[in-house]
């Protein structure tokens, strides 16, 4: 270890970039190096259960975890009735109050993070969040810019704006999100710029929360699914990792009442999706009449499923890694670990979004060939039946995912990433 670095990992305070983190960690360490994390106390505990050393750092006014857990998930169930709306319709709720809210933990986090940093005295530090820390740009050592949510969130004129979900070539949606889109955040905008002046730092244009890291950035997005830019990105700063699963326990499935020798779907929406409980009730509703197996994550919900189908197991939790590759198809919210775990073991998924990059996500995986995009709300049994039957024997379809899986998983995201940073962190 005298020989090892110390990488930094900043990841936003959500399970998909914490976990993806995680993987290239894991992945670091394996080279020699320590790496931690900084981290919203309303995640301490999820760092540390893998090994790693935790050092917190407030993004918004001090509370007890259990306080911060409760404010998220009541945030995300008040806005249950706006999933159903379009991602043009979510801006002047979701998204506005979203970039509200994540603009403030950059002004929170300004307050910690230069202490925090002198204390751990990162060699490398890497950022997987949505806005710009102030303070890690200018600690004066190399930052790493990780993106976690889909691969437009680095912008060009010929992809779809990041969190529309518009299709590849409908330009005339991709003027229409962004025009509304700018409108709805300039007061927040406003408010950022401000914030980067205090801090010595140059206005971002309108719509901008972030910059390209000068040194490297990783995106998690897999090749095979990848836009087609007009300005491609240099490979000399920008590398895609091909998802980055990490190492979890193993998982045995469960026997069933009913449907043991039937296909098996996994159900998931996400740790905070789990509370629309009306949805996952729903399905669980109509796969009890189809021939397969289901396990469904209902999250901090097991109390409200009280009678639940013979061919349908819930928990309040799986090691998805772990559970994916024994399944046949998987529906989820489009959350970029779900789908990239998905494209990497070469599993069809139909995508129900719900908000942020899961509209972007759903859109490709139906564009790619890779599954489905249905709406959350609007389906009928019929279309879910046809969906999952087309997803289990359509020969064409299981072609393109097992070529897509051998491709992601010949070059390992968290080992690329690890190698990538240990050549960053030894200059």
């Amino acid at each position: 270890m005298s020989s090892g670095k110390v990488i930094a990992f900043f990841p936003e305070a959500a399970f998909g970039p914490a976990l993806n983190s995680v993987g290239i960690a894991q992945a670091c360490e394996k080279l020699g190096h320590k790496a931690v994390f900084l981290t919203d106390p309303g995640m301490a505990g999820v760092y540390a259960g893998y090994g790693f050393e935790e050092h917190m750092v407030n993004m918004s006014e001090p509370m007890e975890p259990e306080a911060m857990a409760k404010y998220w998930s009541d945030f995300i169930n008040g806005h249950i009735p706006n999933f159903n709306k379009s991602p043009h319709d979510q801006i002047d709720n979701y998204v506005k109050e979203c970039w509200e809210a994540i603009v403030e933990t950059a002004i929170w986090a300004q307050k910690d993070l230069p202490g925090v940093l002198d204390r751990v005295k990162p060699d490398v530090i890497c950022v997987d969040n949505v806005i710009l820390f102030p303070a890690i740009k200018q600690y004066g050592k190399p930052w790493v810019r990780i993106i976690s949510c889909s691969e437009n969130e680095f912008p060009d004129p010929d992809i779809p704006p990041h969190l529309s979900g518009c299709g590849e070539n409908d330009k005339a949606c991709f003027e229409a999100y962004t025009t509304r889109f700018n409108a709805m955040v300039k007061p927040t905008h406003d408010r950022f710029n401000e914030f980067l002046a205090e801090c010595n730092e140059a206005p971002y244009p309108l719509g901008e929360f972030f910059e390209a890291s000068p040194h490297l950035n990783l995106l998690l997005y897999p090749e095979p699914a990848k836009f087609n830019r007009r300005n491609p990105l240099d490979p000399a700063r920008f590398q895609y990792l091909e998802g980055c699963v990490r190492q979890d326990e193993p998982y045995e499935v469960p026997q069933f009442k009913a449907n043991n020798d039937k296909p098996l779907l996994y159900v998931s929406f996400g740790s905070l999706g789990s509370g629309d409980t009306d949805l996952l009730k729903r399905l669980m509703k109509a796969i009890a009449g189809l021939p397969y197996r289901a396990l469904f994550n209902v999250g901090d919900y097991m109390d409200a499923y009280d009678d639940v189908p013979d061919n349908v197991h819930i928990h309040s939790w799986y090691p998805q890694p772990s559970v994916i590759p024994q399944v046949d198809a998987v529906i989820h919210h489009g959350g970029n670990n779900s789908f990239t775990e998905c494209l990497y073991f070469g599993k069809p998924a139909i995508i129900m979004p719900y908000v942020w990059d899961g509209h972007d996500n759903a859109t490709r995986v139906q564009e790619t060939g890779h599954g489905f995009k249905m709406h959350r709300g609007d389906w009928t049994d019929a279309e879910l039946a046809g969906n999952l039957e087309t997803m289990v024997t359509d020969k064409a379809m299981q072609a393109k995912l097992a070529a897509t899986s051998k491709h992601m998983q010949a070059r390992h995201g968290p080992t690329k990433a690890a190698e990538l940073l240990d050549k960053l962190a030894r200059g």
